[in-house]
Formats: C-alpha cells, sequence, structure tokens
C-alpha cells in the first residue's frame, strides 16, 4: 500500500479522562451517522441506492417489510432502544410540519458522509444524493427541532430534555473512506481523510455539548477489512495479506488508525468537557469476537458469507445485489454475519448491543441499573 508502516499504526499512549460509569437512565434517544443508524430517512430520498435497503428481501427478519434499514431486521440503535425500554427512534424525515416525537429523532441516513458533498466533488469524486444529508446537514435538522423538542425557545429548557437523553453520534465515515476506497487512482490518499472526518465528528459533538447534551455514545469503524465487499475487491493469493480469520491486515489496521484518532480527540474532549460522559464505543473488536470465533456465536461457517448475495467466494457479487429480482436471501440469516456484502444481519447487530451494553467494549461502562429487563 502506498502508506507506511508508521503511518498504518500509530499508537499514541494518553492518560483517559472520563466517568467511572454511566449511571442515568435514558428517557429519549438521538441519533446522527449512516446505514448502520438509519431506521428509516433512506424511505423519503428519491434517488435509489446501491444495493437497494427499500426493497425485498430487506426487513423480512423483524418487521416483515422494507423499511428503509439496510439489514434484514434490526439494527444495534433499535436493540439499545429496546434494552432501555424505549420504542424504535423514528426517522426525522418521517415527521410532518410540527410533529414531535418524545422518545427521540433519528437523523441518520444510508449513504451519508462524514464530510459536505463539496469535499468529494472538489476531488473529482461523482457524488450520490446522499451525500447531501452530511452529518453536519443532520446536525442542522435537529437545530431546526430545538424550539418543538424543548418545548421552548430558552437553552435550560432543552438542557432539561437533553440531560435524560442519549445521543449517538456515529458510526459515520465508512462511506467518506468508500470513495478512495473503490478508486484504485486515490487509494494512495485514504490516510489523507482522517485528520478532517474526525475533526467533523469532534466538531458535532461539541455542537451537541454546547446545546445540552449530556451523555453521547460515539462508535468507532468496524473492522472492514472483514467486510466481504472489501474482501471481493481486494482480493489476493497472498495469503499474508490476511490475518488468521480471514480479514484483510492492512484494511483492518487502517480503521484501528482511524479509531485511535478517535479516542484522541474523545479523550481530549473529556477533559473539555468533564460533566459530560462521552462515551467510546469499540465495534471494532466487539465484532472482531465473532470472526474470530464464529461458532461461539452461531455463525459457524458464515462468519465471511453473505446472506442475500450473488455467488462467488463470498457470495457477493457488485453485479448483483441484494434487493436484485435475481438473488435469493438464505434461510436463515441468522446464521450470518453479513447481510447484503456491505451490511450485517439482524444476529449480528443483536450481538454487538449486547458487547456495548453488558461486555467491557464501552468507555466508560455503561450501567446495567438503566437495562429494561424485557
Amino acid at each position: 500500500m502506498a502508506w507506511s508502516l508508521q503511518q498504518r499504526w500509530l499508537f499514541l499512549v494518553l492518560p483517559l479522562v472520563f466517568a467511572t460509569s454511566v449511571t442515568s437512565c435514558y428517557t429519549s434517544i438521538f441519533s446522527f451517522g449512516d446505514s448502520l443508524t438509519d431506521t428509516g430517512n433512506l424511505n423519503f430520498i428519491s434517488s435509489p441506492q446501491s444495493p437497494n435497503c427499500l426493497l425485498p428481501p430487506y426487513g423480512e427478519t423483524h418487521f416483515h417489510h422494507p423499511t428503509g434499514r439496510c439489514s434484514d431486521g434490526r439494527l444495534i440503535i433499535d436493540f439499545i432502544a429496546e434494552s432501555f425500554g424505549l420504542p424504535y427512534v423514528k426517522p426525522y424525515l418521517g415527521f410532518k410540519d410540527g410533529e414531535v416525537e418524545e422518545h427521540g429523532v433519528n437523523f441518520a441516513v444510508a449513504g451519508a458522509t462524514a464530510l459536505d458533498r463539496s469535499f468529494f466533488e472538489e476531488k473529482g469524486f461523482t457524488v450520490e444524493v446522499t451525500a447531501n444529508y452530511s452529518l453536519m446537514v443532520q446536525l442542522d435538522w435537529f437545530k431546526e427541532l430545538l424550539p418543538s423538542l424543548c418545548n421552548s425557545s430558552s437553552s435550560e429548557g432543552c438542557k432539561e430534555v437533553f440531560g435524560s437523553s442519549l445521543f449517538i453520534v456515529g458510526e459515520i465515515g465508512g462511506n467518506d473512506y468508500g470513495f478512495p476506497l473503490f478508486d484504485k487512482n486515490a487509494l494512495g490518499d485514504l490516510i489523507t481523510y482522517v485528520p478532517p472526518i474526525i475533526s467533523v465528528i469532534t466538531s458535532a459533538i461539541k455542537k451537541l455539548i454546547d446545546l445540552g447534551a449530556v451523555t453521547i455514545l460515539v462508535p468507532g469503524s468496524l473492522p472492514l477489512g472483514c467486510n466481504p465487499a472489501y474482501l471481493t475487491m481486494f482480493a489476493t493469493t497472498n495469503k499474508e495479506e490476511y490475518d488468521q480469520a480471514g480479514c484483510l491486515i492492512w484494511l483492518n489496521e487502517f480503521f484501528e488508525y482511524h479509531n485511535e484518532k478517535l479516542r484522541i480527540e474523545l479523550n481530549r474532549l473529556r477533559g473539555l468537557y468533564p460533566f459530560t460522559n462521552i462515551i467510546y464505543a469499540d465495534y471494532f473488536n466487539a465484532a472482531l469476537q465473532y470472526y474470530k470465533s464464529p461458532e461461539q456465536y452461531g455463525f459457524d461457517g458464515n462468519a465471511f458469507k453473505v446472506c442475500c448475495g450473488g455467488g462467488g467466494p463470498y457470495n457477493y457479487n457488485d453485479t448483483a445485489l441484494c434487493g436484485s429480482s435475481e438473488v435469493i436471501a438464505c434461510d436463515d440469516p441468522s446464521k450470518y454475519v453479513s447481510w447484503d456484502g456491505y451490511h450485517s444481519t439482524e444476529a449480528a447487530h443483536r450481538w454487538i448491543t449486547k458487547a456495548i451494553l453488558e461486555g467491557s467494549y464501552t468507555i466508560p461502562k455503561f450501567s446495567v441499573s438503566c437495562l429494561s429487563s424485557e
């Protein structure tokens, strides 16, 4: 690859600054991000995506019809809502003018980027419509709702509401990195995308804190070196490029680098905002467990195979994507990690949520006293 080992793995050791645990329970959830979090905003965007998450068999497992979620069923945010005894978080674009949802709003859009579309246009990329819904655009949507959400024009009214709210910022950035990853001529620039992406995530968090957010969950990237679409795209006969599980080493190292830079910035923010709970969610290592030991999670033999795909070594074919009439989904998605080559199954989302809420994959740890027993 074009970037050196020193660039690929930079590990900075900093003293951690964070609250010992998160103890408050939540009455609402506000979320920002991309397809990992979008619960239906995609329904209100006219241009179809690839793969098209609005067509069957998307949504077949839990909802029994497409909902705009890019999975066979529930997402991590859905399981988080269930865990706190809250209803599923409704998509922002589904609200009518003046309508307010007391349990929160989801601003995430499938295909959204952290950076604004102008960043990619200036680099000569062809930009799809979902780049119109970058992280800062989503934040602007949130600001527009403030008078209704807080039932007040004063900041004090918002602080009362947001003090018992969980804010989820991300995961986001994966689509940004997709531009150079899908363009081999730009692959050498991949490392240069990290600082501006981390900067905009940090800026969004600061703005939310200034608006009254008290508890903010910030997920890192998944181990996309284990992603069937990227495994297909960067397939090689050189076995040294793969780890023991079968993931691409160089690509996972890159996303570890992204996550490390994100953790450093979150640690800096904790020092600036000592009375705010800024929680890093380690999606990377939580997910890595079922790639390393798939049999322990019910994925034996199917950790890398796509459930809804069009053939090939990983059952992923970019000319026959899930949602196409000729593509038939597997009989039991719960035995698969990957749903369509890009997105995970409900079963994988369930395991990640369990690891985040009950395991050791957040800093600080969630208080289990807030979790619903249902």
